[in-house]
């Protein structure tokens, strides 16, 4: 499972942390078919025995087998501490359609997914989810309950954001809060649409603020490039509703979308030219796509820190 067309008729009987594993399974096994067929992943429970400290805990089934010795390692010893932020503000509900999945899915299905491979690289996970306020905070934490805990959230949201019309974005003042709230060094991963009504001047200065606090940031951009960058709707009259505030009007796709099209690029390429100068990475995550691209950004950004 790639992609979100796969996943849509199987949801209703897979668990979403069975949905999680199946799609890193699923990438790993397309690396070897990709450009990054050489890239090495590691999955190691245990760390080289040092001269002097305890033998408490050497693994001796593991000696047995290669004559090494190797201790088994602790949630202390973890690599990278984890905090995925997750917009669900209403416009993230976008598509409305019944036939068609949304970004919120394919924002709680790659976030699943990178929860799984956290706990796969021994790196702790936590989860911030947001509209106009935190809704939920955890610690970062690498024990299986812990991950159980945070998929049964991510869970929740799955079965409830039909309720979310209505809910704004306060993305800004969010990430003064979370910077606030996270002292430690972290790998923070964001996932929004970015449709804010803040200047893009006050995103950068809230970023700023995570990455004066030496956290390393991953932005995922969530949009459904046919139709919100393309503005791919039929020639006939639609009436658009704002799904944040509910505002109305009434238009033919067709009269504008040259100039739609040619405003949203310039704001996406303005957020992105300028997060850049903050060393944050900054992908822009097509729902039509397959997970594999946004696992792979994390990935090389992992492979830079270490």
């Amino acid at each position: 499972m790639q992609n979100l067309k796969e996943i849509q008729d199987l949801r209703p009987v897979l668990a979403l942390d069975f949905i999680a594993r199946a799609i890193v399974e699923g990438f790993i096994t397309g690396l070897h078919k990709s450009p990054y067929h050489g890239f090495s992943i590691e999955f190691s429970e245990h760390r080289p025995y040092n001269n002097g400290e305890s033998i408490r805990f050497i693994d001796w089934k593991l000696y047995a087998r290669t004559e090494k010795l190797f201790v088994k390692k602790f949630e202390q010893e973890t690599n990278l501490r984890n905090f995925i932020i997750l917009d669900t503000s209403a416009s993230m509900i976008f598509p409305l359609e019944n036939n068609r999945s949304n970004k919120l899915e394919f924002a709680i299905y790659t976030s699943a997914a990178l929860m799984y491979l956290f706990r796969k690289q021994r790196d702790a996970n936590g989860l911030i989810t947001f509209s106009d306020k935190i809704d939920f905070i955890s610690e970062a934490k690498l024990n299986d309950a812990h991950f159980n805990y945070l998929i049964s959230e991510l869970q929740k949201i799955l079965d409830t954001y039909k309720n979310f019309t209505f809910r704004q974005t306060k993305l800004v003042s969010t990430l003064h809060d979370i910077a606030d709230r996270l002292p430690k060094r972290s790998l923070i991963t964001i996932f929004s649409d970015l449709l804010i009504d803040n200047d893009i001047q006050e995103l950068v200065n809230a970023l700023q603020h995570l990455r004066y606090n030496k956290h390393e940031v991953i932005i995922y951009n969530i949009i459904d490039q046919n139709l919100e960058i393309n503005f791919e709707f039929d020639n006939r009259p639609y009436k658009f509703v704002d799904i944040e505030t509910g505002e109305q009007i009434k238009i033919n796709p067709l009269s504008i979308r040259q100039t739609y099209k040619q405003e949203v690029i310039e704001y996406f390429n303005e957020v992105r030219s300028r997060i850049a100068q903050l060393k944050i990475d900054f992908v822009l995550a097509d729902i039509n796509r397959d997970f594999s691209e946004v696992l792979i950004t994390y990935l090389l950004k992992r492979q830079k820190l270490y």
